[in-house]
């Protein structure tokens, strides 16, 4: 898992992203919940959550975070009123994941406000919403539909981040040592 955590989550170890969101094959449920709590001794004390979003058959949609920006996130403006549409009741990030795993969980269609759990701008998730994934000026770690410069720089510092630490991870470091304390 530490391997897929730096390819993936990068930028959200390094402190320079909210969030990062992978795919995780498993042989087991309770090697599963291990691997998360592992995770979570190794992350939490600074500032770094793991948790599943879905688990369908031997494979987790797994959502690394900093819970401080996405309380931050999920106060700026216009988003409370956004997912609002969606059935969220509260801006607490805990209620806030409980209420995207359900919307998970109940199947049919994609919850595409995610974005605003992995800090896209609250322009290009709408944008995505609204022209159907279709139309957006650049497409990079997300589609973009408004400050494409903006967006575009911080894709080449992802993946810079992302090439440095995965350069970092094959000389020895380990996730502990790769992760900013916030």
């Amino acid at each position: 898992m530490e391997q897929l955590l730096v390819r993936y989550c990068s930028p959200t170890l390094a402190g320079i992203k909210t969030a990062g969101l992978f795919n995780y094959a498993f042989s087991d449920k309770d090697g599963l919940e291990r691997s998360l709590a592992a995770c979570g001794r190794l992350l939490n004390g600074k500032g770094v959550f793991i948790e599943a979003l879905k688990v369908e058959g031997f494979r987790a949609l797994l959502y690394v975070y900093r819970k401080s920006r996405l309380e931050e996130d999920l106060r700026k403006d216009g988003v409370p009123e956004f997912l609002s549409r969606y059935g969220y009741r509260s801006g607490a990030a805990a209620d806030c994941l409980a209420h995207l795993k359900r919307r998970f969980d109940a199947g049919g269609e994609f919850p595409h406000e995610i974005g605003i759990f992995l800090g896209y701008p609250l322009e290009d998730v709408t944008g995505f919403i609204e022209n159907a994934g279709q139309n957006s000026k650049c497409i990079g770690c997300w589609k973009v539909y408004s400050d494409e410069y903006t967006a575009t720089a911080l894709f080449e510092k992802y993946k810079k981040c992302r090439c440095i630490y995965e350069k970092m991870f094959s000389c020895g470091r380990s996730v502990s040592q790769l992760t900013v304390a916030a």
